[in-house]
């Protein structure tokens, strides 16, 4: 079974987007990162569950997307890092630059 290690940029865009929704709804910013968490943390049964971020082509680095977003993370030595979590409409490219 692997581990689940959110990155802080991972943390960063999740606290973001609930803020964003906040704005409109408290109550659905935190259904939002109820509902995030939830698919996140079946990557630790599955790890293979998302796609293969399409613009990566990594075997290794996949996606799972939950309404509008991408949840991306990375498989690596029994272990899963979430990433980053971005818009759909947004350069993810730009956003991976890093990984």
């Amino acid at each position: 079974m692997a581990r689940l290690i959110w990155t802080e940029k991972a943390v960063e865009d999740l606290e973001n987007i609930a803020e964003y929704i906040g704005t409109d709804s408290e109550y659905y910013a935190k259904d939002f990162i109820k509902r995030v968490i939830e698919q996140v943390e079946k990557l630790v049964q599955f790890p293979k569950i998302g796609r293969i971020v399409p613009e990566v082509g990594d075997e290794n680095i996949r996606e799972i997307i939950y309404h509008n977003y991408r949840v991306v993370y990375k498989m690596m030595k029994g272990a899963i890092y979430i990433v980053i979590i971005s818009h759909g409409s947004y350069d993810l490219r730009s956003r991976l630059k890093d990984m």
